[in-house]
């Protein structure tokens, strides 16, 4: 009894929009949603092209760098609320650990 089981090597990749990390690829989307919702060509085209640029700015900051430098950039500069809270690490304003 031969049987191919798959077995995955990796199961904590991030989440990918065709080729791209959903990181990379969601300033595109926002300025591709941004320009159709304000109706003209003109400024379709200038909101697609900063949200292409700043997706660019975002894959060469990630480049050499951890998989998920993204979210933790964002643990430590963006407020505390109670959707971004972990109970297992400190708030981020507490630079300094003693231990």
């Amino acid at each position: 009894m031969h049987a191919d089981t798959y077995i995955p090597r990796r199961l904590d990749d991030q989440w990918k929009i065709g080729f791209w990390d959903v990181d990379v690829a969601a300033p595109l989307l926002f300025g591709l949603f941004m320009g159709y919702m304000s109706g003209s060509k003109f400024s379709f085209a200038l909101c697609l092209a900063a949200g292409a640029l700043t997706s660019r700015a975002i894959a060469r900051i990630k480049a050499d760098k951890h998989p998920a430098f993204a979210v933790h950039w964002l643990y430590w500069h963006l407020p505390t609320s109670p959707l971004t809270a972990m109970r297992a690490t400190p708030p981020s304003h507490i630079r300094r650990m003693v231990g």
